[in-house]
């Protein structure tokens, strides 16, 4: 039996069927991004992961993050242990459900984990979703060139004041050198998820389950 110490709940469970794993961001919880689900494609089960650390305000968190004027200063010695997490419930998820191609996603801190898990291990995923996040050179693969061609799709609001845009350019920077096939767009948005992003996810998940 492998042990899971991450709670989550399923939409649209269906053994066999392609999967996205969502990781939400600080302070928020396993539902939150289930509610993306009704907008993708019918073919996906979707599961929801609740990050292991319970915040005092209430909500979860993947690790400890430090706002700054310059942005946010993140804690990745405990997003790594985070990481060992993760790669457990997606072990304990491949096993239950047999998905057909599997998939990680994840907003802010919880894009932070899903690139880092996806590029860890990117022989079990078909793509990443990185919504809204922030990525760091100690989150970088060891080998690298395990993740050439490997699928991502990144987002950015130019209006976040969470996560600055200039430290998304420069997490684009970081990953360019890997030679992923890698969508970057940037939205007219704040730290969210808007409209035209919502629907070019939609379309990107559309293509990678046609493929």
């Amino acid at each position: 039996m492998i042990q899971v110490s991450l709670h989550y709940i399923a939409h649209n469970e269906k053994p066999g069927a392609p999967l996205l794993l969502l990781l939400h961001g600080y302070g928020s919880n396993e539902q939150d991004l289930l509610g993306l689900a009704p907008y993708l494609d019918a073919r996906l089960m979707c599961v929801g992961a609740r990050a292991p650390y319970a915040l005092d305000f209430g909500g979860f968190a993947w690790f400890n993050i430090d706002m700054r004027p310059e942005g946010i200063d993140v804690d990745f010695d405990e997003a790594r242990q985070s990481l060992q997490q993760v790669f457990a419930l997606v072990e304990a998820l491949a096993a239950e459900y047999q998905p057909s191609k599997l998939f990680v996603g994840g907003f802010s801190q919880g894009a932070s984990m899903a690139l880092a898990v996806a590029l860890q291990q990117p022989d079990r995923f078909a793509g990443a979703l990185a919504l809204s996040g922030l990525y760091g050179e100690a989150l970088m693969p060891e080998d690298r060139e395990t993740v050439r061609g490997f699928k991502v799709f990144v987002s950015h609001g130019v209006q976040d004041p969470v996560i600055p845009i200039a430290q998304a350019r420069a997490a684009q920077a970081l990953l360019d050198p890997l030679g992923l096939d890698m969508v970057y767009n940037e939205y007219d948005m704040p730290h969210a998820i808007d409209q035209a992003c919502l629907e070019d996810i939609a379309a990107w998940l559309r293509a990678r389950l046609d493929e």
